[in-house]
């Protein structure tokens, strides 16, 4: 997945008022960013079914073709209260005991054999992601925080500020009136947001199920065929994405979600003209928080990083919620990250964490700031605490790297333990119904399986064609010796201006490879001005091969 692909971007509290300029002021968003965690999650009805985590229990509920008018408030009823039985429930303090050591167990398993290792982790780290409840935690005092991981999904839902109360509600309202297509709607979106927040991908079918009975309600409600799009790109179905907005976006021009969704699947298409355009309508139809990040991840992705940073600051400016607030100020914070400014980037992050001290964004992006500053006790602590309760790629991989680089007795089985866990999390997302090929790619490159690696890339490749999607594409291709298949894939991930130094890094590698001495010394250099401390093993790696590059001159 893109490191910035909006599939829990926040919901507005309240527009953002017309100042007579373009309303954003500027272009796109972050593709994929989480949701906040406002509480513990339900706990499931068994703890240890994660089929029944997956999908509602009643079957009534999920077969919508073959409902009469007769039966289906019976059904309605009966797979509303059945859904509500399973998600119901309180996160007791075992639950984070038992994920966390269903997580290391499912490290152990892939220890051992590595022919079974994805499906035993998988199994094991399923138990983990449903049992376990996932109440997010960070450790303080000796008590377990939850940790959140974004803004809200929309102000009604999120009224009380808590996204699982907000689904018991829910249920409970749906068990009265079960033919409230809008309520089913909006419990289809909330399980988007919840499964992602929590790092579990078996929400998904959840949320496809209540969709689709909104739709067996009334099959033309654009809230319903909006969350078709939102889930669509939350399982990174981006073409399927844009295609459930535009069909959205007919009944409802006006809807914040469709118009959403639309910038982000044009984004994650690499359709970044179309996406520009998408923004500036959705910009002139509904300005608010959503829009503006969107608008300025597209400025971003051109290298035009000015424009980007003055619309995110117009939205931090307009911004009232303490979800909105963290989430914005957590974007400027990879910006100023993106551009080696760690002491801007650290201040962001705190500004985000004074809003919500719990959110994940905010505390993995300190760590790493924290890790290029020269603070790697602070960043391995940081991130030691997320991933204990939150196996998810992106912290996994950091730690993982962290560890390599510190290098002390016993770092390298711990680093290990992290990518096996990105493999585990990977098939349980692909047993969703999620494409992980972007995330398997970039992991297994660096930590694990090449053939795997290109073989992903490829398909990744096949599907969308982005500046993220070359350059893991290019970077697989180098990893398995295929370098001058590589290189104009990396001469394409730099082509749009996107200043990311892993980009330039990969290039330098790459020109390195392929018998181009100065270009690669320009890109090596170049990443390493940008973003110093870009990756502890990446940043190491470049300054090692520049100055072979130096000495050869």
């Amino acid at each position: 997945m893109s490191p910035r692909t909006i599939d829990g971007e926040p919901e507005p509290t309240r527009p953002v008022p017309d100042s007579g300029e373009p309303k954003s002021g500027g272009p796109v968003a972050e593709p994929g960013q989480p949701v906040p965690d406002t509480g513990p999650e339900p706990q499931e009805a068994s703890g240890t079914d994660t089929t029944a985590a997956a999908e509602p229990a009643a079957a009534p509920e999920t077969d919508t073709d073959t409902d009469t008018e007769s039966d289906g408030d019976t059904d309605v009823e009966a797979g509303a209260a059945a859904d509500a039985d399973a998600e119901v429930g309180g996160a007791g303090d075992g639950d984070g005991d038992e994920r966390v050591a269903a997580v290391r167990r499912a490290g152990a398993a892939g220890r051992r054999w590595r022919a079974a290792r994805l499906s035993a982790c998988a199994a094991m780290l399923a138990v983990a992601l449903t049992a376990g409840a996932i109440a997010l935690g960070a450790v303080r005092d000796g008590q377990n925080v939850p940790v959140s991981t974004a803004a809200a999904v929309s102000p009604g839902l999120l009224a009380s500020g808590d996204l699982d109360s907000s689904i018991t509600a829910l249920q409970a309202h749906l068990r009265a009136q079960p033919r409230d297509f809008g309520g089913w709607a909006t419990l289809g979106l909330a399980y988007v947001e919840q499964a992602r927040t929590k790092g579990d991908p078996s929400r998904y079918p959840q949320a496809e199920q209540a969709l689709k009975r909104s739709l067996s309600l009334r099959s033309d409600n654009d809230q319903a065929l909006a969350g078709r799009a939102a889930l669509a790109a939350a399982r990174h179905d981006f073409a399927n994405a844009l295609a459930l907005a535009d069909e959205a976006l007919k009944q409802n021009p006006y809807s914040e979600r469709a118009l959403c969704s639309r910038i982000d699947a044009l984004v994650e298409l690499g359709r970044y003209d179309d996406a520009e355009e998408a923004a500036k309508t959705a910009d002139e139809r509904q300005p608010g928080v959503p829009v503006f990040t969107r608008y300025a991840y597209v400025h971003e992705l051109r290298g035009d990083v000015t424009t980007a940073r003055q619309v995110l600051e117009r939205a931090l400016a307009a911004s009232t919620s303490p979800g909105d607030i963290a989430y914005v100020a957590a974007q400027l914070g990879q910006l100023a990250w993106n551009q080696g400014d760690y002491t801007t980037a650290l201040t962001h992050y705190a500004r985000a964490l004074a809003a919500d001290e719990n959110y994940l964004p905010a505390l993995e992006g300190r760590a790493r700031a924290q890790a290029a500053s020269g603070r790697q006790a602070e960043a391995i602590k940081g991130l030691e605490l997320i991933v204990a309760r939150y196996p998810l790629p992106g912290p996994l991989v950091e730690l993982g790297e962290l560890y390599e680089a510190r290098g002390g007795e016993g770092d390298a089985a711990k680093a290990e333990n992290q990518y096996l866990l990105v493999d585990a999390w990977t098939a349980i997302a692909r047993a969703n119904g999620v494409n992980a090929d972007l995330d398997t790619a970039l992991a297994a490159a660096d930590h694990g399986d090449r053939a795997t690696a290109l073989r992903a890339a490829r398909d990744d490749w096949s599907r969308r064609h982005t500046v993220h999607t070359a350059d893991a594409l290019a970077w697989a291709l180098h990893v398995n010796g295929k370098d001058a298949e590589a290189l104009p894939y990396a001469r394409q991930a730099t082509a749009t201006g996107y200043r990311n130094a892993s980009f330039l890094y990969h290039r330098g590698v790459i020109e390195k490879a392929t018998g181009h001495p100065a270009d690669a010394r320009t890109h090596l250099a170049a990443a390493l001005k940008l973003n110093p401390g870009f990756s502890p093993l990446g940043a190491r790696e470049a300054r090692t091969a520049l100055k072979t590059l130096e000495a050869s001159k």
